[in-house]
């Protein structure tokens, strides 16, 4: 029995889609391993600088030694911290963006300019209490402490009470949160008010936030960064964000975060307000998206042809379907590695480019014709400007893309829609 020779080049037409799908996969299998390269990079940086930061405090803090005897007698103790959080707390100041690399690869990091106040009614929180009957409560003096997620990125540190300037210490004295800097104040009396103030140098990557641990919690901030992702658990009150930077405000009180009391118990990762410095173009990311719709590139290809082939009768062999689809795929090899050099717009408009220009001056041959091969080229190059559309609109992509692929097909049933398709087969067959 003979085979039809419709649905045998239909089977080589598949075998060839999955060779391509391979090389597709291999493409996104190298694009992975230069975003897990990135990340090493970002690591690296974060080990020689600093990563990123969250500011606690200023808070006043107190060790505590409780003492008691059981029922056999014995003495025994327990070590405790008590914590006053300030009933205003104010956080100004900017940060100022500093690109770092490794390599190919970029690392964002900043550098901050900070002025903390810190009011305190008094200090009553820090009054001891036992938990034992009979017991003996032993303290030690009140510190004021700030904590950093890193204290490497610590440059530089002044603090003040009432505007006489404190020997601030390394290091916090408090059990749970050990980074930063703390300064004694003898003789503080609990019940009267305290007002302080820290201006402070930081550096940091990527990342920087702050725990709103106070009656009430004002933040404002500025930066150059025109590409800011707010996160945390607050989100600004108000914010401009344009090509010059941005500027945020947040306002948090004690009705709306628990910071103040997660950080008198001691827990590891209270409320916070976030501020991250993003790529909103990061190559990788774009690169990867863009191998997602490789496969769709290649089906409407091969259709395109195909549907040549069906109108004109001029016969095109698997081989050309190969080289053809190989030339599609490798697009996304050559847009991986050029935007790992230039802006990603320009590495998309050069990848694209080339491919079309390649695909036009082959069809010419493959399809009979210049004519043919510039009508099927510039196929091609609308077919890349509908991929930047889908990249560039992340929260549109999946309507547009639908709108396309549903064109396509409306367009592939006109072009059809008076083929005989039992004739063409029986025709093929004879």
């Amino acid at each position: 029995m003979k085979l039809n020779p419709t649905f045998s080049k239909l089977a080589i037409l598949a075998v060839v889609s999955l060779l391509l799908c391979i090389v597709l996969a291999q493409i996104g299998g190298l694009v992975h391993e230069r975003q897990a390269r990135q990340q090493e990079a970002v690591q690296g940086v974060e080990q020689a600088l600093a990563g990123s930061q969250t500011l606690l405090g200023p808070l006043l803090v107190r060790s505590c030694k409780e003492l008691w005897k059981n029922g056999q007698g014995d003495a025994e103790s327990r070590s405790f911290t008590l914590t006053a959080a300030p009933a205003q707390l104010a956080v100004n100041g900017g940060l100022t963006p500093e690109t770092r690399y490794r390599g190919l690869f970029k690392v964002n990091t900043y550098a901050g300019k900070l002025n903390l106040t810190a009011r305190w009614s008094d200090a009553a929180a820090l009054t001891p209490r036992g938990e034992r009957p009979g017991s003996q409560v032993e303290c030690g003096d009140v510190a004021v402490m700030f904590s950093v997620s890193d204290a490497r990125g610590l440059r530089g540190a002044e603090l003040k009470r009432d505007g006489q300037s404190l020997a601030v210490k390394p290091g916090t004295t408090h059990p749970v949160y050990r980074n930063g800097l703390h300064a004694p104040l003898p003789g503080l009396r609990l019940d009267t008010g305290l007002s302080l103030s820290l201006a402070l140098d930081l550096v940091g990557s990527q990342r920087f936030g702050v725990v709103p641990a106070a009656g009430s919690t004002t933040v404002g901030l500025q930066s150059s960064w025109p590409h800011p992702s707010f996160g945390g658990r607050f989100l600004p009150a108000d914010r401009k964000v344009g090509v010059s930077g941005f500027e945020a405000g947040w306002k948090v009180t004690e009705l709306a975060s628990n910071a103040a009391n997660q950080v008198a118990a001691g827990e590891k990762c209270p409320d916070t307000l976030d501020v991250e410095f993003i790529d909103p173009v990061n190559p990788y990311v774009m690169s990867d998206r863009a191998i997602k719709y490789g496969l769709m590139f290649i089906a409407l290809t091969f259709v395109t042809v195909g549907l040549t082939e069906l109108l004109t009768g001029r016969r095109v062999h698997p081989v050309q379907y190969l080289l053809v689809g190989m030339a599609l795929s490798l697009f996304f090899l050559l847009l991986l590695s050029l935007s790992e050099h230039l802006p990603f717009l320009m590495a998309y408009l050069i990848a694209s480019s080339a491919a079309a220009v390649v695909l036009t001056q082959y069809a010419a041959a493959m399809l009979g014709g210049w004519l043919r091969g510039t009508a099927f080229g510039g196929g091609i190059a609308l077919l890349y400007g509908a991929l930047y559309v889908l990249l560039s609109r992340e929260q549109t992509a999946l309507v547009i893309g639908a709108v396309l692929l549903f064109t396509v097909l409306a367009a592939v049933m006109t072009l059809t829609r008076k083929l005989d398709w039992y004739r063409l087969g029986a025709t093929a067959g004879e």
